[in-house]
């Protein structure tokens, strides 16, 4: 007997319910699945053959019927296998513009100290969203675990956790598909103690494992400290006498080599400036103690909708505010421009600096 298109749509149907509601499924059931528009009739008939063929099995004396390991293991292969596939090929294409982004992000720095005298910083752009595209796990060796998790906007995150014993490729299998069925398309904060008591539910005497992957997943999420800050001009802060004092000038260099206070300023959020994304701190207002006699101009750039990143020079008090402005607005809109150009094309394409430095010159010159 063949496993033809129909059958096939029919199996995935009764594993997704199945899946959600942990309860046999019934042909009634299926045919409320309006992409399948079929009767219930025929539905039943469909999943008979498919009990006969050994990838639907009837429970006691129940009407509805439950997936076999022979059903969950073609699932896999036609859905799974697929994401894999997509997760291979997401993994190389963002190594590509990772590396070209991170080139610009670095010359870019490098252009804005060269030409305002100043230090500058960028921040390697942050997702605003946060929500899950799918997860996969695979077995590294039989006690260590990766959980890669994929957003919607292609970012990938992964975690490796220690295992206390090997664990079945069967299993994994369908621990794959449970916590896909589960989190894939919501959000890290739609993730509630509801959802995740179903999961553990469902996960019967695995309940411990399953509970660790949740956590996992949810500290990779916590992380804050894989924000990235390119740097540049550290040292042109002494060039201004107000800030050469020694023990002054050693804690700023710390700041600003450490990073991690810097992290707070090119994190704030877009609305935090005006309409054009300039935002202005003076002194105090930075929040950083090291930063109280200076002053950082902060400005938001933006690589496709729902992605970030920051763009901040620092100085002292008495720098020339109108110019920095006007190269930051400068800035924003060359960046602007080739974003834009990467989204229409599709592609990334090797970045190249020679307008944006002569736009920077000029605007520095006037």
């Amino acid at each position: 007997m063949e496993l033809d298109e129909r059958k096939l749509e029919i199996l995935k149907a009764v594993i997704k319910n199945y899946l959600e509601t942990g309860e046999p499924v019934g042909s009634r059931t299926i045919s409320k699945f309006s992409e399948l528009k079929l009767s219930s009739a025929t539905i039943r008939n469909e999943m008979s053959d498919l009990e006969d063929m050994g990838y639907l099995v009837k429970p006691h004396t129940s009407a509805g019927r439950i997936p076999s390991d022979k059903a969950y293991r073609l699932y896999v292969d036609t859905l799974m296998q697929a994401r894999v596939k997509e997760e291979d090929d997401i993994k190389k294409d963002l190594i590509e513009k990772s590396d070209k982004l991170e080139t610009l992000l670095q010359k870019v720095a490098n252009l804005l100290a060269m030409n305002t005298n100043y230090t500058t910083m960028v921040s390697a752009p942050k997702y605003e969203s946060n929500n899950i595209k799918f997860i996969q796990l695979s077995e590294i060796d039989e006690v260590n675990l990766l959980i890669v998790v994929v957003l919607e906007k292609n970012a990938v995150k992964n975690t490796i956790i220690r295992l206390d014993e090997p664990v079945e490729k069967s299993l994994l299998l369908k621990l794959n598909i449970m916590l896909n069925s589960f989190l894939a398309g919501l959000n890290m904060k739609d993730i509630n103690i509801g959802i995740i008591a179903k999961m553990k539910e469902q996960a019967g005497e695995y309940v411990n494992l399953v509970g660790r992957i949740i956590d996992a997943i949810g500290s990779v999420f916590s992380d804050d400290d894989s924000l990235k800050i390119y740097t540049s001009g550290a040292t042109n802060i002494l060039k201004y006498p107000e800030l050469n004092d020694n023990d002054n000038m050693q804690k700023l260099l710390y700041t600003i080599e450490e990073k991690k206070e810097l992290c707070a300023l090119l994190t704030d959020k877009m609305d935090d400036g005006n309409d054009d994304g300039i935002q202005v701190y003076i002194g105090n207002d930075t929040n950083v103690e090291s930063l109280k006699d200076c002053s950082v101009v902060t400005a938001t750039y933006e690589i496709e909708e729902g992605v970030y990143g920051k763009i901040g020079i620092v100085g002292p008090k008495r720098m020339d505010y109108a110019k920095v402005v006007g190269i930051l607005k400068n800035l924003m809109k060359q960046l602007d421009d080739i974003f834009k150009h990467q989204r229409k094309d599709k592609t990334t394409k090797a970045i190249k600096l020679i307008d944006m430095k002569k736009d920077i010159n000029d605007v520095g010159n006037t």
